[in-house]
């Protein structure tokens, strides 16, 4: 008895009376249920078990005998605890139209546990009541684990708070969520096929390297952080992505066949730039202390200017200039109709123009720079406050030209005059330049440069007192 109890009674045969076949077919049931590659069983009315087949044996290991004729699964298949529930809700089938899905975990015979899921329905007998329920039961741990893949990749596409992108074996997003989709200024689907350069003006190179080394070798041990510029219609938008990589491979290839790699990634652009201006303060703030002690020991009043312009320099601009309100009792009051009222500076410091090295003293002949009507260090010692200038986005030809005419190197770009001011006299103004390739001057600049120019006047107080004495 492999699949069911037999029920009827037995005729006894003689030696040579060949068997009868059954008239109720229950072996040709039995054989049935056998070779079904599902777990089967069913229950009487009363909840005892008149069915098992070899599937069931093989999923709980319990056989046929063991089995068939227990009342439900309380003491064997099921804890204690949950026989009563267990029973319950497979015997409701009876009183149900349709079948009834279930899911509860059942007893093997060694003592481990399997999660099922059970599809039941009640069964009529001849004058269409219910007569019992049968029950088809299989192991769910491969499909739930399928429909938990399935749930979490749909969460990470709709519901994450970071950007999810596939990316095909040809670079290419394949797939993107809402959130990627947003960090990229566009669409989910206009971003689909199209080339990561169409989309990054800078970065890819890094990117599309990380990419390439995934889909050949793996995913890197840690997370990179990579900076990128993206294509936006009113400009590029400068951003910090800290990226995660996983190479993905079809499960249904015998070998695996890379399908491109899972590249997930957080903006932390605002972490970044916060670390990067405190670590900035706190270098100039060391700037400004090494220059102080530095200066603390030159002899030389005009020394002391030039070694708190070259601590400034570092890391700040790559030129400055020092310019000193002329006196005009020196040199006598002259100057033309044009330049009647307006300050006339000497240029006493500056940096070398196209070669390192240190400050240089100048204008030791005491003769005026020749600054045009509305010249950046003019208005600074005017309005006694930084003035910050830029050449703007022009060709390099004209960007030329705008320095050269300010009495400036060549490759001077952006500039940032501040007032030297010392015991409530403007005393000059300190300029400040950047090349092309650097960001302009910004207020946290000014501030530094303020900091700079208030020690550089305090010298140049120092020098002047000197020159009285002498």
């Amino acid at each position: 008895m492999s699949a069911s109890r037999r029920s009827g009674t037995t005729d006894e045969l003689g030696p040579d009376e060949p068997e009868r076949e059954s008239s109720d077919g229950s072996d040709l049931l039995a054989a049935l249920l056998d070779g079904m590659d599902a777990a089967l069983c069913a229950f009487d009315a009363d909840a005892v078990l008149t069915h098992w087949n070899r599937e069931a044996e093989r999923i709980l290991g319990w056989t046929a005998a063991e089995a068939v004729g227990r009342q439900g699964f309380a003491g064997w298949a099921v804890r204690g605890a949950d026989a009563a529930e267990v029973e319950g809700r497979l015997m409701s089938a009876m009183d149900a139209s349709g079948r009834q899905v279930n899911e509860f975990a059942l007893l093997t015979k060694d003592g481990g546990r399997v999660l099922v899921r059970t599809q039941s329905a009640a069964v009529r007998g001849p004058d269409g009541k219910p007569a019992g329920v049968y029950c088809a039961f299989s192991e769910v741990h491969a499909q739930i684990d399928l429909e938990r893949s399935i749930a979490l990749s749909e969460a990470l596409l709709e519901d994450a708070s970071w950007g999810v992108v596939l990316v095909d074996a040809d670079l290419r997003p394949a797939v993107v969520n809402a959130h990627a989709a947003k960090a990229f200024g566009t669409g989910r689907t206009s971003v689909l096929g199209r080339p990561l350069g169409e989309l990054l003006s800078q970065g890819v190179e890094e990117l599309e390297s990380a990419l390439t080394h995934v889909l050949a070798q793996g995913a890197p041990p840690a997370p990179a952080e990579i900076w990128v510029s993206v294509r936006e219609p009113e400009g590029d938008r400068r951003r910090c992505w800290r990226c995660g990589f996983v190479r993905l491979a079809s499960p249904l290839a015998e070998e695996p066949v890379p399908l491109g790699v899972g590249w997930m990634f957080q903006d932390v652009t605002e972490v970044r730039q916060s670390e990067q201006e405190a670590s900035l303060v706190r270098f100039r703030a060391q700037q400004l202390h090494r220059a102080a002690r530095a200066a603390a020991e030159c002899e030389d009043p005009a020394e002391a200017v030039t070694v708190h312009l070259d601590f400034a320099l570092a890391g700040f601009a790559d030129h400055a200039l020092i310019d000193r309100v002329a006196d005009r009792a020196a040199d006598g009051g002259a100057g033309d109709a044009e330049s009647a009222g307006r300050a006339h500076l000497v240029r006493i410091a500056a940096t070398p123009s196209g070669v390192p090295g240190p400050s240089r003293l100048a204008g030791q002949a005491g003769l005026p720079v020749r600054y045009g009507q509305g010249h950046p260090a003019l208005r600074c010692v005017e309005r006694a406050g930084s003035v910050r200038a830029d050449a703007g986005a022009v060709p390099a030809e004209e960007a030329r030209a705008w320095a050269v005419s300010r009495q400036w190197p060549a490759d001077a770009a952006h500039a940032l005059c501040t007032v030297l001011r010392s015991r409530g006299r403007t005393l000059g103004a300190v300029t400040f330049l950047r090349g092309a390739g650097r960001n302009a001057f910004e207020r946290p600049d000014a501030m530094y440069a303020e900091e700079v120019a208030h020690r550089i006047a305090t010298a140049l107080d120092l020098m002047g007192a000197a020159g009285r004495r002498e």
